[in-house]
């Protein structure tokens, strides 16, 4: 099974990109989407994080209170250390485990953290998806509803864009319309169901 990675910046585009891969039956694993699970209502990460931080960290329902857990880590990098050493592992396995049970021709990992993390050891092709700083900025202010300030923050917390696209195998340019976008993807799904083949 060939693995294939998919990042890029806030707003760059990442989702449009896996949505349309998924309309062509390809597994997409979702590195968000995962890290939801493995702390989500009875999982024993969360009784974990519950015994280390305090049980105010749950919410009555029995949910991760993720405001409460956030301001923890924002402010206490020893906190953040300890919440990634246990989550990162925890999500990795889930991840390969996902990526194993794959019944596509090829499966794709989406993971803005894919090139930070030892994610990017998961995967044989690195795939970028990029859009223009400003461009980032206004997707990003108008789908989240966000300031442009706290969109800068996280901006300025992931890898530099140019650091990005030196370690992608292919670059996706997201810079134009969502047709030429699809254009591109439809082409990607050739290449990448080619490559797969060569592989098997």
């Amino acid at each position: 099974m060939h693995i294939v990675g998919i990042t890029g910046g806030i707003g760059s585009g990442k989702n449009a990109v896996t949505d349309r891969l998924q309309e062509f039956g390809i597994t997409v694993i979702d590195a968000d989407v995962v890290a939801r699970e493995v702390v989500a209502k009875g999982e024993p990460a969360l009784y974990k994080i519950s015994e280390h931080f305090g049980s105010h960290i749950i919410t009555e329902s029995g949910e991760l209170n993720r405001t409460a857990l956030r301001k923890i880590i924002f402010t206490d990098s020893t906190a953040k250390t300890w919440l990634e050493q246990l989550l990162h592992p925890i999500i990795r396995q889930s991840i390969k485990q996902q990526l194993h049970d794959a019944k596509s021709s090829y499966a794709v990992l989406s993971s803005p953290l894919l090139l930070e993390t030892d994610q990017h050891e998961l995967v044989e092709t690195i795939i970028v998806v990029d859009a223009s700083e400003e461009l980032q900025l206004t997707r990003t202010v108008k789908r989240d509803s966000a300031s442009e300030d706290q969109i800068k923050a996280i901006m300025a917390a992931q890898m530099p864009r140019q650091d990005r696209l030196k370690k992608a195998n292919i670059v996706i340019d997201n810079n134009a319309d969502l047709e030429s976008l699809k254009k591109q993807i439809d082409k990607l799904h050739t290449e990448l169901s080619r490559l797969a083949e060569e592989t098997k």
